[in-house]
């Protein structure tokens, strides 16, 4: 079952692969089953990404560029926005997490596989250390950079510290594991990243400010 080596083959693969990724980890998925989900031939697969681990990259990458350029992109227009003052920190920790929980263009059933997968990434000592250090990494600098200037006075051990506890926050949204719903009875839902970003955002600004209030220099 050869199907004809086109850019169509080509997302269907990267579809495939996210998504069994997402559900099986990285060691449950082989890559006879990813071709057989996209519905090419495990020759094709091999021919557009070879091995294994070298389709967990490309899958990776795929949406880590689009989401970092979006982030770096609303960060930098809040930098403008403020000028020649630094941004507020409300405007700074939206800017970090619209582009994941709200913007349109990063919503929708592939992006939930996606999510899904960065939140498998960054619970498992394996690959949360290396894949998110090269997908991330830098641009997370860049945030705490913008944080550390908007909040000269809070160390940048208590600004790492704190993106820690956010990205915890963000991997359990993602993950979507259903707790909360039952938790709440109901009246959360673990996939409704709008309720999650309209809460996450000040319960993290306010946390900031108060990190920074006993050092904040009078």
């Amino acid at each position: 079952m050869v199907k004809k080596r086109d850019s169509s083959a080509k997302e269907r693969i990267l579809d495939s692969a996210e998504a069994l990724f997402s559900r099986h980890g990285y060691d449950g998925v082989t890559l006879r089953k990813i071709a057989t989900d996209a519905e090419v031939d495990v020759a094709l697969a091999n021919y557009y990404f070879g091995p294994k681990k070298d389709l967990f990259d490309a899958v990776l990458l795929r949406r880590a560029e689009i989401l970092n350029d979006l982030r770096l992109k609303e960060l930098e227009e809040c930098e403008e926005r403020a000028a020649p003052n630094p941004p507020s920190v409300e405007d700074i920790v939206s800017s970090f997490l619209h582009p994941l929980l709200i913007r349109p263009e990063t919503q929708g059933p592939g992006w939930r596989n996606y999510y899904a997968l960065v939140a498998y990434i960054n619970n498992s000592p394996e690959w949360g250390g290396t894949a998110m250090t090269k997908y991330f990494d830098p641009l997370v600098k860049r945030f705490i950079r913008a944080l550390h200037r908007t909040l000269p006075d809070l160390p940048e051990a208590d600004l790492f510290w704190c993106y820690q506890f956010l990205s915890g926050a963000l991997v359990l949204s993602f993950a979507e594991t259903g707790r909360i719903d039952r938790l709440s009875g109901g009246l959360c839902r673990s996939d409704d990243l709008a309720a999650a970003y309209k809460r996450m955002v000040p319960f993290f600004v306010e946390g900031l400010k108060a990190m920074e209030r006993p050092y904040k220099k009078v």
